[in-house]
């Protein structure tokens, strides 16, 4: 049975995968680079949006590594805080298109169960553990 912090990691691994696609089929769409190419996304493209965006991406990319070194108090924090920020920004930047509600889904899901397994199977863990020992 893998570790908890392989768990995690891997859902970590899938939410970062769904983000990354979800861009790239999104880019698919007639007309959507033309206007990405010019500027025009909605709101003005400035190197400090870029940075928010790649600061946002970057969290999941982060927790990949992160999942498997904390210990677990610290474990629990971080991959809440970080899945709480990444569930915002999916629901906050999504777009109307059905492809994107999927992979929306898709990375919230993960987030939620990163969350439960945070919370809930440490104890059992510990426990499971402890019968061993």
């Amino acid at each position: 049975m893998s570790s908890m912090g392989t768990r995690i990691s891997t859902l970590w691994v899938v939410v970062m995968f769904s983000m990354v696609f979800a861009d790239i089929v999104g880019m698919m769409m007639p007309g959507v680079l033309t206007a990405m190419s010019a500027g025009q996304v909605g709101v003005p493209v400035t190197q400090g949006l870029l940075l928010v965006f790649a600061i946002l991406l970057e969290i999941p990319i982060a927790m990949i590594f992160v999942s498997r070194v904390l210990k677990p108090v610290a474990n629990r924090w971080a991959n809440t805080v970080a899945a709480v920020i990444t569930t915002l920004f999916v629901i906050g930047g999504g777009s109307l298109y059905l492809h994107y509600y999927f992979f929306a889904a898709v990375e919230i899901a993960c987030m939620a169960l990163i969350v439960w397994t945070v919370w809930v199977r440490p104890s059992s863990e510990a426990a499971a553990s402890r019968a061993v020992d």
